[in-house]
């Protein structure tokens, strides 16, 4: 089903599609029974521009929207499109998003084809302020959703073998380049891998009052870490382990309450502090 633009629809769960998503049909290439397809290549008008092509899609019931995000538009600044997106999360009520893309190591012991869940991340990048409507102050405390995380890990390990390290630092560059050796090296010991997609995401789910946590997958070593990757080889990674990569997004929203959520990301979002400094005054007086 192909629509133009239309009014944004709900749903309580969205993914981020990156390099593993982005070489598949996702989710029509996974083999699960309970997936339906409801409409394709949605476009919407917000205030940043046209949207990128959204799918929207049911696994177990549940409402999810996704889209091929970690990759750049012709003419359209990353800025502007991490708007388009999360103000469509937002418009569209999402209060869980998935993120998955390939990334380089800067952990020296990591390999070619690890997984990482990381728990916080190095802002590099440049995009500091990119915000919707700028309203609330955003306190960057457990920024990957633990609650998330563990579900997302659980699922991980069900379908996947290797190596699955369950924390970790990601360190975030602009692009399309990739790193130097030098800046890897600056790096180690701060991070364990880099890539250039969870900063501003994170920030914007913050915004929007979602979980959001992210599967990695470890596709090249970084720049001066045991010689380099060929794209061979990345593209090969990708197409090889993309359903794999699928499966597991859709098995993590199916052991995800669409409801109840148990963790502070929410209440990391505040309109102010001062609220909450004079209610601390006043429990103590």
């Amino acid at each position: 089903m192909t629509e133009a633009k239309q009014q944004v629809p709900q749903a309580a769960f969205a993914i981020v599609g990156g390099s593993g998503t982005l070489s598949s049909d996702f989710p029509k290439n996974c083999a699960a029974g309970d997936v339906e397809i409801l409409a394709d290549n949605l476009h919407f008008a917000t205030p940043y521009g046209e949207s990128p092509a959204f799918r929207l899609f049911t696994v177990a019931g549940k409402r999810v929207l996704t889209c091929r995000m970690h990759g750049w538009r012709s003419g359209v600044t990353r800025a502007d499109a991490s708007r388009q997106v999360f103000w469509t999360f937002r418009e569209a009520g999402v209060t869980r998003i998935l993120s998955e893309g390939g990334v380089g190591t800067v952990n020296h012991l990591l390999d070619i084809r690890d997984f990482m869940v990381p728990d916080d991340y190095l802002d590099l990048s440049v995009r500091k302020d990119v915000m919707l409507d700028g309203r609330y102050l955003l306190l960057m405390q457990d920024p990957l959703c633990p609650e998330l995380r563990q579900t997302l890990l659980a699922a991980t390990r069900r379908r996947f073998q290797g190596r699955i390290f369950d924390r970790g630092i990601y360190a975030v560059t602009d692009g399309r380049h990739f790193e130097s050796a030098a800046e890897i090296a600056a790096l180690n010991g701060r991070a364990d891998i880099v890539g250039q997609s969870m900063c501003p995401e994170v920030y914007l789910a913050r915004e929007i009052g979602a979980c959001y946590a992210g599967l990695y997958y470890t596709v090249n070593y970084g720049e001066g870490l045991r010689g380099g990757v060929s794209h061979e080889t990345m593209a090969d990674i990708f197409y090889d382990d993309a359903p794999m990569i699928g499966e597991i997004l859709l098995e993590t929203i199916r052991k995800t309450d669409a409801g109840a959520r148990h963790c502070a990301c929410l209440a990391h979002r505040k309109e102010t502090l001062l609220k909450d400094v004079y209610n601390e005054c006043s429990d103590k007086g």
